[in-house]
């Protein structure tokens, strides 16, 4: 089978095409013919040796986790039929025509949903809700969200306000009405957020969602006044400044990532594709997920 992998760690450059065999699922696995891979910020991470702390990696390796396609073969008491269509999460990565998975993460693909927004689910869902929980986000709350139209903050703002919460979302300039027609309040990141943020929520923020890593971190503390309710999944300075940093998902709910797909497919939740490449543009996606400020998810299509 056609896969990327990477021999060392570093840039882009250490991704190149490979031929592997296809794998064989072992009990409660199914093998899953690959039709779209979720490129996520942490791929490129891990690509580069930045996460070897929280999520050591063998090499040569598969990147990426984030998988949506039909199961090919299934293991010995997997559950699962050859046929199903399927998204969830890789134990083998995700950047590859073939990718096993324990069938215990895999929901249902709903007929209405595509394959390239199923791939963009898995793990924007699992880390707004985790992060929301952490923060114990709920109705009445005020919710500042850093790097909302991302694809883990687009889906973290309409999260948000589906408990109740009322929502400002920081992005780009170009972003602001995407962000708006999520349900939040947008403004723009950069010089005077303190104050913007206060002239908008006089009566304060009570917890902070970090999805940018792009240094907002000290703006937050000095509008919480605390480091209490403040979570970060991409600024590694968060220790140091005492601010949780979320590391890895904690639940892969199939259950509630079927009900989420099934709210993808009516609409009532919105997924936003940034950009989708071939499989073989496996560096030109990383590349652009490691630059940031993409409006959505980026995925790779398989043939």
């Amino acid at each position: 089978m056609k896969a990327i992998v990477f021999d060392a760690f570093g840039g882009i450059e250490v991704l190149r095409e490979a031929e592997l065999e296809v794998p064989e699922p072992g009990p409660g696995q199914v093998r899953v013919r690959v039709k779209a891979v979720g490129v996520n910020p942490v791929d490129g991470k891990i690509r580069a040796g930045g996460m070897e702390a929280v999520f050591p990696t063998a090499l040569p390796a598969v990147p990426g986790g984030e998988i949506a396609g039909v199961v090919d073969a299934v293991g010995e008491g997997a559950g699962l039929e050859v046929g199903d269509e399927v998204l969830g999460w890789s134990d083998t990565g995700s950047y590859a025509q073939y990718a096993l998975a324990s069938a215990d993460v895999l929901a249902p693909k709903p007929a209405a949903l595509d394959w390239t927004h199923a791939a963009a689910l898995p793990v924007a869902t699992d880390g707004a809700e985790r992060v929301l929980d952490l923060l114990d986000v709920g109705a009445g709350d005020t919710l500042l969200i850093h790097g909302a139209s991302g694809a883990l903050g687009t889906i973290a703002v309409q999260l948000a306000v589906a408990r109740g919460a009322r929502v400002l979302g920081t992005t780009s300039p170009a972003n602001q009405e995407h962000v708006t027609s999520l349900g939040a309040t947008a403004l723009v990141y950069g010089d005077h957020l303190v104050e913007r943020v206060r002239a908008l929520a006089p009566e304060g923020v009570d917890a902070v969602f970090d999805a940018a890593g792009k240094g907002a971190l000290e703006d937050s503390i000095a509008l919480r006044g605390t480091t209490d309710r403040i979570v970060t999944t991409a600024d590694f300075r968060a220790r140091e400044l005492g601010v949780v940093f979320a590391e890895g998902p904690q639940r892969r709910s199939a259950a509630r990532l079927a009900e989420l797909a099934r709210q993808a497919a009516d609409g009532t939740l919105v997924t936003t594709i940034s950009a989708t490449h071939p499989l073989t543009d496996a560096a030109k996606a990383q590349q652009a997920s490691d630059a940031g400020h993409n409006r959505g998810k980026i995925v790779l299509t398989v043939n």
